[in-house]
């Protein structure tokens, strides 16, 4: 979907993030954001804005406008990771839970979503599922040689990180 605000305030927004003008580049895009309410690619840009500058509770309505229409696919899987990880954050995590889970049924191979997902995991104290999520992530995605070589393994004992074999000798 192309942006219906003009295309240099974009590039001016662009512009005084690469000069390290922060503020005034999240300015800029808030005033924007107003003036174009429904433009969801723009309020995706706004939100990861304060994300970047640590205003994540302020990101969350330019998350929420995002997601609710007209963002690429591309765009709508960051900004399910975005919306997730600021909630986790923010230490919402029944939010956090609720997005991570519509991304990933959104996005079944998102290994961002999962990973993210599986830090939330951890806050809400189940560090297992955490573990084999990740365990199952790495050896999916990892190109390195080692773990490839003891992938199958790896994706056996993320079944159940538990389990043991106790001796018998």
């Amino acid at each position: 979907m192309s942006n219906p605000y003009p295309l240099s305030h974009s590039a001016q927004i662009i512009s005084l993030l690469r000069a390290g003008k922060h503020d005034e580049a999240c300015a800029l895009a808030v005033s924007l954001a107003a003036q174009f309410p429904d433009d969801a690619q723009l309020h995706y840009e706004v939100a990861c804005i304060h994300d970047a500058l640590g205003r994540e509770a302020e990101a969350v309505p330019y998350y929420l406008t995002a997601i609710s229409g007209g963002l690429t696919p591309e765009q709508l899987r960051g900004a399910y990771l975005g919306l997730g990880s600021t909630y986790r954050a923010l230490g919402r995590y029944t939010e956090a839970e609720l997005t991570f889970s519509e991304g990933l049924r959104r996005f079944p191979d998102a290994a961002e979503l999962k990973v993210f997902f599986a830090m939330l995991l951890h806050n809400l104290g189940n560090s297992k599922r955490a573990v084999e999520l990740l365990l199952t992530v790495l050896a999916q995605s990892s190109s390195d040689p080692g773990v490839q070589a003891y992938r199958e393994a790896i994706l056996f004992y993320a079944q159940d990180i538990d389990r043991s074999w106790p001796s018998t000798v």
